[in-house]
């Protein structure tokens, strides 16, 4: 059976879920800002519906598709079950050859701007976000055990402070860190930019050259990085011989909050602060962890305030700011009103893309939340 037979199964049985209970259009943020049902999940799944059956669709279905954060919060939402972020990729896959052609080449060098040091390096010092960055710790007389951390692509550059912070962290609580290269793009950027062969061969990379460092643990200090590797499963066949090395690197994945919730921090040195905490999509609703930042750092003393529409995105979604600005741009208004109502020293959050999203617009300071227990 060809993948395009297997990938039309799949999408067929998620489209199948969908009861049209219309529960996910309070929940989908660009339904509330447009109010046009095809800027809604249940609107994309008829428009993924009508492209798959009878090959109907147009410019302006991919106008919508593309509209799509691809946030995840419908799933939250839907009593059902539904896995929309599967048949959205399904979907966009499928309509891609009636994108225009500059749409193409616009995608392609977003994308390989991004994930290519020698050209993402030089402008991204430019607009680096971690001024002072954290001395390394000794670790620990009593090793614990043995953790790969994932480096990430823009995020070295950008805020190399989160990872070093990271390590001083796991150092104190006596595990040997291993961190991948800069630079080893974990492939959403191009699975989500209409590069699905280029992601499959990262991915493929990845997995072959994390199972080969032996860790007991993969860490994501990224929460979007850390949902598309808990989903390397889903991209490929069970008769694939990846198949089984992908379900172990994704079973072996944890977000750092995961990772910390059940140790004991009281020998961190914490810097106490009134805090904000903006819950990236991709860690509330794609990975399924929401709450879980939260009750650490209440745990550790801190107080971080209410935030009203918590559940809805800031707007940075990938590179979506940057193909879809007018959207994301009152996103991230909307979203910093709501974290600044309470006039916070500083906003944490555990998603690169939403820090400097964020930070682009408030002379708050924005940081990741793992910053915050390394002084």
């Amino acid at each position: 059976m060809q993948t395009i037979d297997i990938k039309n199964l799949k999408a067929d049985e998620i489209i199948r879920k969908c009861v049209h209970c219309g529960f996910c259009l309070a929940t989908c943020p660009t339904y509330q800002l447009l109010g046009d049902e095809l800027d809604s999940p249940r609107g994309r799944i008829y428009l993924v519906k009508s492209a798959l059956e009878n090959n109907d669709f147009s410019s302006v279905s991919i106008t919508h598709l593309d509209r799509c954060l691809t946030c995840r919060s419908c799933e939250t939402t839907c009593p059902s079950g539904v896995e929309y972020g599967q048949l959205l990729d399904i979907g966009r896959e499928f309509v891609e050859q009636k994108r225009p052609l500059w749409q193409k080449i616009m995608r392609f060098g977003v994308r390989k701007f991004l994930t290519t040091p020698l050209f993402f390096n030089p402008i991204g010092l430019i607009f680096q976000h971690s001024k002072t960055i954290s001395k390394p710790s000794k670790i620990s007389t009593k090793i614990s055990g043995k953790v790969l951390l994932l480096g990430g692509c823009v995020q070295p550059i950008l805020a190399p402070n989160i990872n070093n912070s990271i390590k001083n962290i796991l150092a104190k609580l006596g595990f040997e860190t291993i961190e991948t290269p800069q630079k080893q793009c974990c492939g959403a950027l191009d699975q989500h930019l209409s590069g699905g062969r280029e992601a499959l061969k990262k991915v493929k990379t990845n997995i072959d050259s994390w199972l080969k460092a032996d860790a007991e643990v993969i860490i994501s200090s990224a929460s979007g990085c850390g949902v598309m590797v808990k989903d390397y499963p889903n991209l490929f066949e069970k008769a694939d011989e990846y198949y089984k090395k992908a379900q172990l690197v994704a079973s072996k994945t944890q977000d750092i909050s995961e990772f910390l919730a059940d140790k004991d921090l009281r020998k961190l040195q914490l810097k106490k602060a009134n805090i904000s905490y903006h819950e990236p999509c991709t860690l509330q609703h794609g990975q399924r962890l929401g709450g879980l930042v939260a009750t650490i750092l209440k745990d550790l003393g801190y107080n971080p305030a209410s935030v009203k529409d918590a559940h809805l995105c800031c707007g940075s979604a990938g590179s979506y700011s940057i193909f879809q600005p007018k959207l994301a741009k009152q996103l991230q208004i909307n979203k910093l009103k709501n974290l600044q109502a309470s006039s916070p020293e500083v906003i944490v959050t555990a998603n690169i893309g939403c820090l400097m999203h964020l930070q682009n617009a408030t002379k708050t300071p924005v940081k990741h939340w793992v910053e915050l227990l390394d002084n």
